[in-house]
Order: C-alpha cells, then sequence, then structure tokens
C-alpha cells in the first residue's frame, strides 16, 4: 500500500520514514544514479561524518558517546530489497549537494513543502501515483479527519494521558482482536511506525466507522472518564465487527 511519508523529485518517489529521515538512496536514484557517489560511499567521506557530527552534538548537545539511538536519528541503514540508508534532513540534503547543486535546490523547496503539509504538494504527488494509491489516501485523509474528531470528543469527556490509547486499543481489539502493540508485531510493523499508515483501506473505513459511532454513543450516553469512553467506544467497534461477520456469512457465491 502507499506510504503516507512520500514525496516526489524528478519523477522518483522519495521516501521518509515515521520521523521524516529522508532515503538517500531515494536521492541518488533522483540524481540518475551517479556512480561511485552511492550512499554508503558518501557516508564514508571524513566531510560527511563530520557533518554528521556536528548534527549529533546539534541535536544531544553532546559532543561525543552517542547512543546507538542518537546516531539513528542521524541516520541508519534499513535492511531488505526495499530499504536502504535513511539519513536526517540536514544530511539528506548535504547528500543532493554533492550529487548536483541543482538536485539539492530542488530537494530542499520540495521537502519544506513536505513538512509544511502542503496539499498541492500531496495532489501533485497522487496524480502521479496509481488509482488504489489515490482510494488509500483519501480514505487516509478522512480516517484522521475522524480521528480528531473522536479525540476531541474523549477530551470534552475528561479522558487525559494514557486514556486516549486505552480507548483505542479498545477499538482495535474489537475489530481486529489485538491491541497496535500486538497488532504492530504480528503484521511486522516498526514499533514507532503509526499502525494506520500501514493499514490497506477497508481496515481503515472499519476503524473510522467504529470511532465515528463511538463519538456518538458517547456524546449521547454522556459518558465521563476514560474507564466509560473505553466501555462506549468498545460497543460502537463491536456493532462494526458484527456488522462485517454478518455480511461475510451472508454473502453467496454465484452458481456457474
Amino acid at each position: 500500500m502507499p506510504n503516507a511519508h512520500n514525496f516526489m523529485i524528478r519523477g522518483q518517489k522519495i521516501r521518509t520514514d515515521a520521523e521524516d529521515r529522508i532515503s538517500l538512496n531515494d536521492v541518488h536514484a533522483a540524481a540518475g544514479f551517479e556512480k561511485n557517489r552511492l550512499p554508503n560511499d558518501w557516508i564514508r567521506l571524513p566531510a560527511t561524518a563530520r557533518l554528521i557530527e556536528a548534527v549529533l552534538v546539534r541535536i544531544t548537545g553532546k559532543s561525543r558517546n552517542w547512543t546507538k539511538t542518537e546516531i539513528k536519528s542521524v541516520y541508519y541503514r534499513m535492511p531488505g530489497a526495499v530499504g536502504g540508508t535513511f539519513a536526517d534532513a540536514r544530511v539528506a540534503l548535504a547528500y543532493a549537494e554533492y550529487l548536483n547543486p541543482k538536485l539539492a535546490v530542488e530537494v530542499r523547496e520540495v521537502f519544506l513543502r513536505y513538512r509544511a503539509g502542503d496539499a498541492v504538494l500531496a495532489d501533485e504527488t497522487l496524480q502521479r501515483s496509481t488509482p488504489e494509491g489515490n482510494e488509500w489516501a483519501a480514505v487516509r485523509a478522512l480516517s484522521r479527519a475522524k480521528r480528531r474528531q473522536y479525540t476531541d470528543t474523549l477530551q470534552a469527556h475528561g479522558v487525559e494521558g494514557f486514556g486516549y490509547a486505552q480507548c483505542t486499543d479498545e477499538t482495535y481489539r474489537k475489530l481486529f482482536g489485538a491491541a497496535a502493540k500486538r497488532l504492530k508485531q504480528v503484521r511486522g510493523i516498526p514499533a514507532k511506525a503509526n499502525l494506520r499508515d500501514n493499514m490497506p483501506s477497508d481496515e481503515l473505513v472499519y476503524v473510522m466507522a467504529a470511532e465515528v459511532l463511538a463519538s456518538g454513543r458517547i456524546n449521547e450516553e454522556d459518558s465521563t472518564g476514560t474507564r466509560e469512553c473505553r466501555r462506549a467506544t468498545g460497543k460502537s467497534a463491536s456493532f462494526i465487527r458484527q456488522a462485517i461477520e454478518a455480511d461475510k456469512a451472508d454473502r453467496r457465491p454465484r452458481l456457474a
């Protein structure tokens, strides 16, 4: 399914991870796959090492003894055919400059629009996407809006802190049989990734419907606090699950 964290440069999809670190391999592809300038080659250069150290100092406030997590916040390698090297935007822009100054200007401009949530940029990207990609993005955008309405409802009814996660997990348990953490484990999704960014469109619709119903139930029953809101959420999600199962059971295969 589409990744929610992509933008386009010169017709090349540039991936970013959940923390907006940019794929250097995709930047390299946008430059035309220049020989002898692969991300791994560039990372090993002394000037690159100094740049990475400077960014680490800026981020952590420490001049040395960085942890693996801190180093990963600046750059890391993701294994696999669709992996590669991901890096902090400052490092990625320096790599683009190393490859091609004009490319660096394009990357900077598009990334700034991406970070600003430019809706026109999103539409430009979707124009190059598949019909399935456009459908997913539309559903994801609508589900995000309905999610905000749901969390606003929870806040108005006294839910605080970890209570939001508890109510959300109640939806996942009723719909999919497990809380968010377990679903990520089963589906091979990184722990820090957004679960909904990795859901197919039909699941997003189920979750959205459950949260819309839950918002209405919480308001009408005047639920108060995490316990009551979680209970109301579970009821609404259960009815969505029942409707899904009833529809599947009622389907009849067409006779030849």
